[in-house]
């Protein structure tokens, strides 16, 4: 039913992964399909911002969380589910919809937290992924 399933997850943030994690390998376990396991590097924008930067700083931010994101795959996820690593940069929801365009996902996994005020103000990533996303989108709370 399923053949690539995307999950992206906040390395800094236990609550997006610690239970949509489990249930993601479930799936590919069940339908034998891959995991493409995503982290998004939030982008700095305005050249004005960057400025104050070192000229390698976003190679060195990609190459950070690159290596951040094998060692949290190495480490919670089975040899038995076939894994792709994502390191993806820009706004989050608008990097998850995209990626799951460009690989041709099946389904998107997510984690939720309980919402914060500024979450009903803002929208979490989540309900964003939800409201704009044309895939199906599994929400684990």
């Amino acid at each position: 039913m399923y053949n690539d399933i995307l999950l992206p997850v906040d390395l800094g943030n236990e609550s997006s992964w610690k239970k949509a994690l489990p249930t993601a390998v479930e799936y590919c376990s069940a339908f034998g399909a891959t995991l493409h396991v995503m982290t998004v590097v939030p982008e700095f924008g305005s050249p004005m911002v960057a400025q104050y930067f070192a000229s390698d700083y976003e190679e060195k931010m990609m190459a950070g969380a690159n290596e951040a994101l094998h060692a949290f795959v190495k480490d919670r996820v089975p040899d038995t589910v076939k894994v792709q690593h994502i390191v993806a940069e820009g706004t989050i929801y608008k990097a998850i919809i995209e990626m799951a365009e460009k690989i041709g996902a099946d389904l998107i996994i997510m984690g939720s937290h309980r919402p914060e005020l500024q979450d009903y103000l803002l929208g979490p990533n989540a309900a964003r992924v939800v409201r704009h996303s044309g895939k199906s989108v599994l929400v684990v709370r």
